[in-house]
Protein backbone atom coordinates (compact mmCIF):
# COMPACT_ATOMS: atom_id res chain seq x y z
CA UNK A 1 0.00 0.00 0.00
CA UNK A 2 1.36 2.95 -1.07
CA UNK A 3 0.82 6.39 1.00
CA UNK A 4 0.80 9.54 0.04
CA UNK A 5 2.53 12.51 1.96
CA UNK A 6 0.53 15.62 2.72
CA UNK A 7 -2.97 14.59 1.21
CA UNK A 8 -5.04 15.84 -1.76
CA UNK A 9 -3.08 19.69 -2.96
CA UNK A 10 -5.00 22.40 -2.37
CA UNK A 11 -6.40 23.78 -5.47
CA UNK A 12 -4.70 27.50 -6.39
CA UNK A 13 -7.76 29.86 -6.26
CA UNK A 14 -8.60 30.83 -9.94
CA UNK A 15 -7.78 34.35 -11.27
CA UNK A 16 -11.19 36.22 -12.38
CA UNK A 17 -11.63 36.40 -16.08
CA UNK A 18 -12.00 40.18 -16.23
CA UNK A 19 -11.37 42.75 -13.71
CA UNK A 20 -13.89 42.82 -10.85
CA UNK A 21 -16.13 45.23 -8.98
CA UNK A 22 -15.32 46.80 -5.95
CA UNK A 23 -16.66 45.14 -3.01
CA UNK A 24 -18.84 46.84 -0.93
CA UNK A 25 -18.70 46.34 2.44
CA UNK A 26 -21.70 44.26 4.10
CA UNK A 27 -22.56 45.38 7.26
CA UNK A 28 -24.28 42.80 10.05
CA UNK A 29 -27.56 43.39 10.81
CA UNK A 30 -26.34 43.74 14.29
CA UNK A 31 -25.08 47.13 13.56
CA UNK A 32 -28.72 49.22 14.07
CA UNK A 33 -27.24 52.73 15.06
CA UNK A 34 -25.68 55.07 12.60
CA UNK A 35 -22.47 55.52 14.52
CA UNK A 36 -22.17 52.07 14.89
CA UNK A 37 -22.89 51.40 11.22
CA UNK A 38 -20.15 54.22 10.56
CA UNK A 39 -17.37 52.41 12.86
CA UNK A 40 -17.87 49.13 11.34
CA UNK A 41 -17.51 50.39 8.06
CA UNK A 42 -14.93 52.64 8.20
CA UNK A 43 -12.95 49.72 10.21
CA UNK A 44 -14.03 47.41 7.52
CA UNK A 45 -14.05 49.04 4.24
CA UNK A 46 -11.41 47.72 2.57
CA UNK A 47 -11.42 43.98 3.54
CA UNK A 48 -13.04 42.05 1.10
CA UNK A 49 -11.37 43.97 -1.56
CA UNK A 50 -7.46 43.32 0.13
CA UNK A 51 -9.22 39.06 0.42
CA UNK A 52 -9.77 39.14 -3.10
CA UNK A 53 -8.02 37.59 -6.20
CA UNK A 54 -6.29 39.71 -9.35
CA UNK A 55 -4.00 41.20 -11.31
CA UNK A 56 -2.19 44.62 -10.54
CA UNK A 57 -1.07 46.23 -14.22
CA UNK A 58 -1.53 49.41 -15.93
CA UNK A 59 -5.64 48.55 -16.06
CA UNK A 60 -6.31 47.04 -12.85
CA UNK A 61 -4.62 47.11 -8.91
CA UNK A 62 -5.50 43.79 -7.64
CA UNK A 63 -7.94 43.40 -10.21
CA UNK A 64 -10.46 46.24 -9.76
CA UNK A 65 -9.69 48.94 -12.58
CA UNK A 66 -8.28 52.22 -11.16
CA UNK A 67 -10.57 54.06 -12.15
CA UNK A 68 -13.36 52.54 -9.80
CA UNK A 69 -10.51 51.67 -6.99
CA UNK A 70 -9.99 55.63 -7.10
CA UNK A 71 -13.65 56.50 -6.77
CA UNK A 72 -13.65 53.70 -3.74
CA UNK A 73 -10.96 55.30 -2.40
CA UNK A 74 -12.72 58.72 -2.84
CA UNK A 75 -15.70 57.35 -0.46
CA UNK A 76 -13.70 56.54 2.04
CA UNK A 77 -12.08 59.49 2.63
CA UNK A 78 -15.71 61.18 3.01
CA UNK A 79 -16.62 58.27 4.98
CA UNK A 80 -13.65 58.84 7.56
CA UNK A 81 -14.35 62.44 7.14
CA UNK A 82 -17.09 61.75 9.36
CA UNK A 83 -15.15 59.74 12.03
CA UNK A 84 -13.49 61.30 15.16
CA UNK A 85 -9.76 61.55 14.20
CA UNK A 86 -8.27 59.32 16.36
CA UNK A 87 -10.78 56.33 14.89
CA UNK A 88 -10.21 57.52 11.16
CA UNK A 89 -6.47 57.35 11.81
CA UNK A 90 -7.10 53.99 13.44
CA UNK A 91 -8.97 52.88 10.22
CA UNK A 92 -6.09 54.19 8.39
CA UNK A 93 -3.03 52.73 10.23
CA UNK A 94 -5.58 48.80 9.41
CA UNK A 95 -6.11 49.60 5.82
CA UNK A 96 -2.15 49.86 5.45
CA UNK A 97 -1.82 47.06 7.53
CA UNK A 98 -4.15 44.76 4.67
CA UNK A 99 -2.35 46.52 2.12
CA UNK A 100 1.43 45.41 3.79
CA UNK A 101 -0.41 42.09 4.39
CA UNK A 102 -1.17 41.73 0.64
CA UNK A 103 1.86 42.54 -0.46
CA UNK A 104 3.60 40.02 1.67
CA UNK A 105 1.75 37.29 0.51
CA UNK A 106 3.05 37.93 -3.14
CA UNK A 107 6.34 39.72 -2.76
CA UNK A 108 6.57 39.80 -6.69
CA UNK A 109 3.06 41.83 -7.17
CA UNK A 110 3.59 45.61 -7.54
CA UNK A 111 0.40 46.18 -5.71
CA UNK A 112 1.93 47.79 -2.45
CA UNK A 113 3.68 50.56 -4.97
CA UNK A 114 0.57 50.85 -7.04
CA UNK A 115 -1.96 51.33 -3.92
CA UNK A 116 0.42 53.55 -1.77
CA UNK A 117 1.21 55.53 -5.32
CA UNK A 118 -2.44 56.38 -5.93
CA UNK A 119 -3.14 57.37 -1.61
CA UNK A 120 -0.55 59.73 -1.67
CA UNK A 121 -1.82 61.11 -4.64
CA UNK A 122 -4.97 61.77 -3.23
CA UNK A 123 -4.51 62.73 0.27
CA UNK A 124 -1.14 64.67 0.12
CA UNK A 125 -0.89 65.93 -3.67
CA UNK A 126 -1.47 69.79 -2.98
CA UNK A 127 -3.77 69.81 -6.16
CA UNK A 128 -6.01 67.04 -4.34
CA UNK A 129 -9.12 68.74 -4.12
CA UNK A 130 -9.26 65.55 -1.25
CA UNK A 131 -6.42 65.97 0.29
CA UNK A 132 -6.04 65.92 3.81
CA UNK A 133 -2.65 65.41 6.00
CA UNK A 134 -4.16 64.03 9.13
CA UNK A 135 -5.66 61.14 7.43
CA UNK A 136 -2.21 60.70 5.48
CA UNK A 137 -0.42 61.05 8.54
CA UNK A 138 -0.52 57.13 9.88
CA UNK A 139 -0.39 55.86 6.63
CA UNK A 140 2.94 57.58 5.51
CA UNK A 141 4.18 56.63 9.03
CA UNK A 142 3.74 53.39 8.08
CA UNK A 143 5.69 53.75 4.46
CA UNK A 144 8.29 55.33 6.38
CA UNK A 145 8.90 52.17 8.59
CA UNK A 146 7.81 49.40 6.64
CA UNK A 147 10.36 46.83 4.95
CA UNK A 148 8.01 46.78 2.28
CA UNK A 149 9.11 49.85 1.27
CA UNK A 150 12.34 50.43 -0.59
CA UNK A 151 14.84 52.03 1.59
CA UNK A 152 16.01 54.91 -0.57
CA UNK A 153 12.35 56.40 -0.05
CA UNK A 154 12.21 56.06 3.46
CA UNK A 155 14.01 59.13 4.53
CA UNK A 156 11.86 61.31 2.06
CA UNK A 157 8.25 59.64 4.23
CA UNK A 158 10.18 59.93 7.05
CA UNK A 159 9.96 63.74 6.20
CA UNK A 160 6.82 63.66 5.10
CA UNK A 161 5.33 62.66 8.35
CA UNK A 162 7.08 65.14 10.31
CA UNK A 163 5.45 67.83 8.08
CA UNK A 164 2.39 66.06 8.08
CA UNK A 165 2.48 65.87 12.00
CA UNK A 166 2.31 69.96 12.21
CA UNK A 167 -0.41 71.89 13.63
CA UNK A 168 -3.00 68.59 13.45
CA UNK A 169 -6.95 69.35 13.88
CA UNK A 170 -8.39 69.78 17.27
CA UNK A 171 -4.41 71.41 17.99
CA UNK A 172 -3.67 75.52 18.81
CA UNK A 173 -2.65 77.19 15.82
CA UNK A 174 0.80 78.66 16.19
CA UNK A 175 0.85 82.42 16.91
CA UNK A 176 2.74 85.12 15.30
CA UNK A 177 2.98 88.74 14.29
CA UNK A 178 2.20 90.15 10.98
CA UNK A 179 3.14 93.83 9.74
CA UNK A 180 0.53 95.46 7.62
CA UNK A 181 1.23 97.88 4.52
CA UNK A 182 0.79 101.22 7.14
CA UNK A 183 3.31 99.45 9.47
CA UNK A 184 0.86 98.85 12.28
CA UNK A 185 1.27 95.36 13.54
CA UNK A 186 -1.39 92.62 14.60
CA UNK A 187 -1.27 88.99 16.31
CA UNK A 188 -2.76 85.68 14.90
CA UNK A 189 -4.27 85.37 18.42
CA UNK A 190 -5.11 88.82 19.42
CA UNK A 191 -8.00 88.82 16.41
CA UNK A 192 -11.32 88.10 18.00
CA UNK A 193 -13.71 86.01 15.92
CA UNK A 194 -15.97 82.83 15.81
CA UNK A 195 -14.37 81.65 12.93
CA UNK A 196 -10.95 82.74 11.69
CA UNK A 197 -9.79 81.88 8.02
CA UNK A 198 -5.73 81.78 7.41
CA UNK A 199 -4.99 82.86 4.15
CA UNK A 200 -1.42 81.97 2.81
CA UNK A 201 -1.00 83.97 -0.14
CA UNK A 202 0.96 85.52 -2.93
CA UNK A 203 0.91 88.41 -4.74
CA UNK A 204 0.15 88.09 -8.68
CA UNK A 205 -0.58 84.62 -8.11
CA UNK A 206 -3.59 83.96 -9.92
CA UNK A 207 -4.74 81.14 -7.75
CA UNK A 208 -4.73 83.39 -4.94
CA UNK A 209 -6.65 86.06 -6.74
CA UNK A 210 -9.35 83.09 -7.40
CA UNK A 211 -9.50 82.00 -3.96
CA UNK A 212 -9.54 85.78 -3.10
CA UNK A 213 -12.81 86.36 -5.04
CA UNK A 214 -14.52 83.12 -4.10
CA UNK A 215 -14.07 84.02 -0.34
CA UNK A 216 -15.05 87.42 -0.83
CA UNK A 217 -18.19 86.22 -2.94
CA UNK A 218 -19.15 83.47 -0.70
CA UNK A 219 -18.54 85.00 2.85
CA UNK A 220 -18.03 88.52 2.28
CA UNK A 221 -21.20 88.84 4.31
CA UNK A 222 -20.53 86.51 7.08
CA UNK A 223 -17.04 88.90 7.36
CA UNK A 224 -19.14 92.18 7.73
CA UNK A 225 -21.14 90.32 10.06
CA UNK A 226 -17.74 89.39 12.30
CA UNK A 227 -18.72 85.92 12.23
CA UNK A 228 -15.26 85.03 10.57
CA UNK A 229 -11.95 87.20 10.26
CA UNK A 230 -9.83 86.45 7.26
CA UNK A 231 -5.72 86.63 8.08
CA UNK A 232 -4.06 87.16 4.62
CA UNK A 233 -0.64 86.85 5.16
CA UNK A 234 2.39 86.56 2.90
CA UNK A 235 5.41 84.66 4.02
CA UNK A 236 7.97 85.42 1.65
CA UNK A 237 10.65 88.46 0.50
CA UNK A 238 9.62 90.12 -2.42
CA UNK A 239 7.72 92.87 0.07
CA UNK A 240 7.51 95.78 -3.23
CA UNK A 241 5.44 93.33 -5.08
CA UNK A 242 3.41 92.69 -1.57
CA UNK A 243 3.03 96.39 -1.06
CA UNK A 244 2.07 97.26 -4.42
CA UNK A 245 -0.69 94.99 -4.37
CA UNK A 246 -1.93 94.57 -0.85
CA UNK A 247 -4.88 97.24 -2.02
CA UNK A 248 -6.33 94.82 -4.28
CA UNK A 249 -7.53 92.57 -1.08
CA UNK A 250 -10.58 93.94 1.08
CA UNK A 251 -9.88 96.46 3.63
CA UNK A 252 -11.75 94.46 6.26
CA UNK A 253 -9.26 91.12 6.05
CA UNK A 254 -6.39 91.80 8.31
CA UNK A 255 -3.51 91.55 5.80
CA UNK A 256 -0.10 91.70 6.56
CA UNK A 257 3.26 90.31 6.03
CA UNK A 258 5.60 87.68 8.04
CA UNK A 259 8.05 90.56 8.82
CA UNK A 260 10.30 88.04 11.34
CA UNK A 261 10.10 85.64 8.71
CA UNK A 262 9.07 82.82 11.21
CA UNK A 263 6.40 80.72 9.56
CA UNK A 264 8.67 79.49 7.22
CA UNK A 265 12.10 79.55 9.25
CA UNK A 266 10.66 77.81 12.54
CA UNK A 267 8.02 75.58 9.88
CA UNK A 268 5.30 77.07 11.93
CA UNK A 269 2.54 75.64 9.39
CA UNK A 270 3.63 73.13 6.67
CA UNK A 271 2.91 75.61 3.96
CA UNK A 272 3.53 73.41 0.72
CA UNK A 273 1.98 75.08 -1.57
CA UNK A 274 0.66 78.68 -2.04
CA UNK A 275 -2.48 79.79 -1.91
CA UNK A 276 -3.14 77.60 1.16
CA UNK A 277 -5.95 77.57 3.88
CA UNK A 278 -6.59 77.20 7.89
CA UNK A 279 -9.62 77.56 9.49
CA UNK A 280 -9.63 77.91 13.02
CA UNK A 281 -12.80 78.62 15.97
CA UNK A 282 -13.07 81.60 18.37
CA UNK A 283 -10.06 79.58 20.13
CA UNK A 284 -7.66 79.25 17.41
CA UNK A 285 -8.02 75.31 17.07
CA UNK A 286 -7.30 73.82 13.83
CA UNK A 287 -10.56 72.83 12.21
CA UNK A 288 -9.08 72.27 8.80
CA UNK A 289 -5.23 72.48 7.61
CA UNK A 290 -4.35 73.44 3.72
CA UNK A 291 -8.03 72.90 3.49
CA UNK A 292 -9.70 73.13 0.17
CA UNK A 293 -12.33 76.03 -0.37
CA UNK A 294 -15.19 73.73 -1.19
CA UNK A 295 -15.21 72.42 2.31
CA UNK A 296 -14.90 75.51 3.90
CA UNK A 297 -18.56 75.14 4.60
CA UNK A 298 -18.78 71.65 5.74
CA UNK A 299 -16.39 72.69 8.54
CA UNK A 300 -18.60 76.01 9.47
CA UNK A 301 -22.46 74.04 9.65
CA UNK A 302 -23.85 76.81 11.71
CA UNK A 303 -22.98 79.69 9.34
CA UNK A 304 -25.52 80.26 6.95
Amino acid sequence: MVIGCGGPKKKAPEQPAGPRAFPKVAIPEAYAEDSDRLDYAGTHYWDAYLEGAGPTDSLCVLGVRRGELEQALSNYIALLGRESLPKARKDMERFFEGISEVQRRDTSSQFYTAITQIVASYLYDPNSPLRDEDLYLPFVQGLAESPLTRGDMRPAYRYEAMMCGICPRGSVAPDFSARRADGSTFSLHSVKAPYTLLFFSNPGCQACREIAERISAGYGDVVAKGTMAVVNIYIDDELDAWRQYVSTYPEEWYNGYDFRHIIREDVLYNVRAIPSLYLLDSSKHVLGKDIPFERLHSLMPDVR
